[in-house]
C-alpha cells in the first residue's frame, strides 16, 4: 500500500464542496503563486515552522534537537539552522507553547480513511464528503487515486480541488471516482499566469477543455487577486471562456492575509499584500459574470 505526504486533515469544513466535508491536504505543488496563503504546502517534504513570537525561550528545543540545529544566544530567541534540520519534529513535540510545528507526515491509506470515516453521519445528512486538496493533490497521483477509489466505493461523495497543472492521464484516471472537481483558474493570459504563478497555463487550460468536453462535474474557482486578475477585461474573458465551454458555475475566492505569518515561520520572504490595489470588487465581478448566464458565488 502506498503512502501520501499529508500536512493536514480538516474535519467539518463547509467551503470545499457541498455539505459538511473532510478535507485532506496533500503536500507539494508545482506552482508558486505569489499570493499563496499556504506556503507550507508547496514543498513535498516535511518542514518545520517556527513561530518566534510565541517562543518563551525555555531552551528545550535546543537540548532536544538530535542534529544540534538549534542554537540559543544568551537572552535571545532560539535560532534554527535549516541546513542541519531534518524535520524530525522532536523540537515541536517538546515545545510547551506550540511555537514549533512540524508540517507534513507520511500516512497510509487506512490511516487517512479512519479519520475520514469519523464523520460518515455528517456526510449522509448534509450531502457532504471528502475533498482532496493541497498543495496540489495530483502531485501524489498514486495515493490520490487510491484514496478517491476507496472513498467512492465506500459511498462517500468525492471532490478534487486542483490547479490543473498535471498530466491529463492523472485526471482521466481519477474521473470515474470523482463526484466534483473544483478547478482553479488563476489567469487566462499565459504571460500573466507565468508571472503570477511561475508556470505557463497551457496545460491547465487544455486539461480544463478536455474535462468540459466530457461534461465532467466542474466548478471553476478563481482566487480574486486585486490588481492582478480582477480587471474588467479579464473578468469578461473569464465569462466568455466559461460560457463557451458550458462551465456554468464559478466561485470567486477573495484574497486574505491569514497565511502571511507562515512565511516568516518558514524563513521565506513574505509576498506583497495586494488587497488594496485597483480593479473590480468581488461583487462587481460577480455581477459582470452573471451577464453570461453563469452561476456565481463569492466564498
Amino acid at each position: 500500500m502506498s503512502t501520501g505526504m499529508i500536512y493536514n486533515i480538516q474535519r467539518l469544513s463547509t467551503k470545499d464542496g457541498p455539505g459538511i466535508r473532510t478535507v485532506v491536504f496533500f503536500k507539494g505543488c508545482p506552482l508558486r503563486c505569489r499570493w499563496c496563503c499556504n506556503p507550507e504546502s508547496q514543498r513535498q517534504e516535511a518542514e518545520l515552522l517556527v513561530f518566534s513570537a510565541q517562543c518563551v525561550q525555555c531552551g528545550r528545543c535546543m537540548n532536544a534537537c538530535p542534529r544540534h540545529a538549534v542554537s540559543m544566544p544568551l537572552g535571545g530567541t532560539p535560532r534554527l539552522d535549516r541546513s542541519l534540520c531534518m524535520a524530525c519534529g522532536t523540537c515541536a513535540d517538546i515545545c510547551p507553547v506550540n511555537a514549533r510545528e512540524l508540517c507534513g507526515r507520511e500516512m497510509e491509506l487506512d490511516e487517512v480513511m479512519r479519520v475520514v470515516k469519523k464523520d460518515l453521519v455528517y456526510y449522509r445528512n448534509t450531502g457532504g464528503g471528502v475533498t482532496c486538496s493541497g498543495g496540489e493533490a495530483t502531485v501524489q497521483s498514486a495515493f490520490l487515486l487510491e484514496l478517491l477509489e476507496r472513498c467512492f466505493y465506500s459511498g462517500i461523495h468525492t471532490a478534487l480541488e486542483t490547479c490543473g497543472f498535471c498530466a491529463w492521464e492523472t485526471l482521466e484516471k481519477a474521473l470515474p471516482f470523482l463526484n466534483l472537481i473544483l478547478y482553479d483558474v488563476k489567469h487566462l493570459e499565459s504571460g500573466a499566469h507565468l508571472e503570477l504563478t511561475g508556470a505557463d497555463n497551457a496545460r491547465i487550460l487544455e486539461n480544463l477543455k478536455k474535462l468540459a468536453a466530457r461534461s465532467a462535474p466542474v466548478i471553476l474557482r478563481m482566487p480574486f487577486i486585486p490588481g492582478k486578475n480582477n480587471s474588467r477585461e479579464h473578468i469578461e474573458q473569464l465569462g466568455v471562456f466559461a460560457a463557451e465551454h458550458d462551465l456554468r458555475d464559478i466561485h470567486l475566492i477573495p484574497l486574505h492575509g491569514l497565511g502571511l505569518a507562515k512565511y516568516s515561520a518558514l524563513d521565506r520572504p513574505q509576498p506583497n499584500d495586494t488587497r488594496n490595489e485597483q480593479g473590480l470588487a468581488p461583487r462587481e465581478a460577480a455581477d459582470l459574470l452573471s451577464l453570461f448566464s453563469l452561476n456565481i458565488s463569492i466564498i
